[in-house]
């Protein structure tokens, strides 16, 4: 039976994958700096299947320690400040959760075990203004917030830990992906979230900034998929996840509101105050490397990915309010 440890396992993608590899027989480890809180946030399926442990990113020789009881043979780090609105927020603790935590986590590994295999969970903000369009593993980075900039260390470390120290480590830079479980701070769960409110009657206007701003979406449990192959291969390498294509924010409120048979141009308000003009050269990422190296593709379609957390939302809300 292998052994996986997936930090910050309570988030969207920490669930996903937690899911899968448990139905691939896995015996998973969430790491997390509150066992306690994570146990009462992780999804319904989860509860009582993972070994929840303790697990801060500041501290190397806690890493160390557990890694030597633990002994995973694989290792996702999902821990991290997140992105969206709160980018720019505390640019000192953002540099060292999201960068300098992760050469810990290498340090912790190659210290004590260097068979142990590694996938960080990177971004596309690395690319922030891009100089090109569509991104690939090759696009030179040009991140534009703290986020971004920890992020590339991070990825930076990562590949000199790989060829410096021969540790089985990668970085998947993935492009926006969304779920039921994505925070309502992020724009997609907004809509999905506002778009069942109204249908429910308990809404009546969705305000938002630039509707034209274009974004590739794809679903989490795909992107997580990504990263288990990526560490199933014989040498590590880093690997962009993107479904190729970009969608506008008008489309995705077109889609929301269509699934409850609502038209969004009598809902949606372009906020001038949210308002943010269109990057110069569309978010969109090219995995052609992914899908050739790893034979890895996207099942879940933009249209299914609106849909799915449409769906959820009215449910939940139906629930919450009888």
């Amino acid at each position: 039976m292998k052994t996986a440890l997936i930090t910050g396992v309570s988030g969207q993608d920490g669930s996903y994958l937690a899911e899968q590899l448990l139905e691939r027989g896995y015996r998973v480890l969430g790491g997390s700096r509150n066992v306690d809180l994570t146990a009462e946030t992780i999804p319904t399926e989860l509860r009582g299947k993972l070994e929840l442990v303790f697990w801060d990113m500041r501290d190397l020789s806690g890493m160390k320690e557990h890694l030597s009881r633990l002994r995973p043979s694989e290792i996702y780090n999902f821990a991290a400040h997140s992105t969206g609105s709160g980018m720019y927020d505390d640019p000192l603790d953002m540099s060292d959760i999201n960068g300098i935590a992760v050469t810990r986590i290498l340090e912790a590994i190659r210290t004590v075990d260097p068979k142990i295999r590694f996938c960080q969970a990177s971004s596309r903000e690395i690319f922030g203004e891009a100089l090109e369009s569509p991104q690939t593993e090759v696009t030179p980075p040009n991140p534009r917030s703290p986020y971004g900039a920890a992020k590339l260390y991070a990825d930076c470390m990562i590949r000199i830990y790989r060829l410096r120290h021969g540790l089985h480590a990668g970085s998947a830079i993935l492009f926006n992906h969304e779920s039921p479980r994505r925070s309502r701070q992020f724009v997609t769960r907004k809509i999905t979230h506002e778009a069942a409110r109204i249908k429910l009657g308990l809404s009546h206007e969705l305000h938002l900034g630039n509707l034209d701003t274009q974004r590739d979406w794809g679903f989490a449990g795909d992107y997580v998929r990504a990263m288990w192959l990526m560490l199933q291969q014989d040498k590590a390498d880093d690997y962009l996840i993107a479904t190729g294509q970009a969608h506008t924010v008008r489309e995705f409120c077109e889609v929301a509101f269509a699934r409850l048979d609502l038209d969004y141009r009598d809902h949606v308000r372009e906020d001038a105050a949210s308002y943010r003009p269109s990057e110069p050269a569309p978010l969109v990422g090219s995995s052609t490397k992914a899908r050739r190296d790893l034979g890895w593709e996207p099942k879940v379609s933009f249209r299914e990915l609106v849909h799915m957390m449409v769906d959820a939302d009215l449910h939940d809300l139906r629930l919450s309010t009888n």
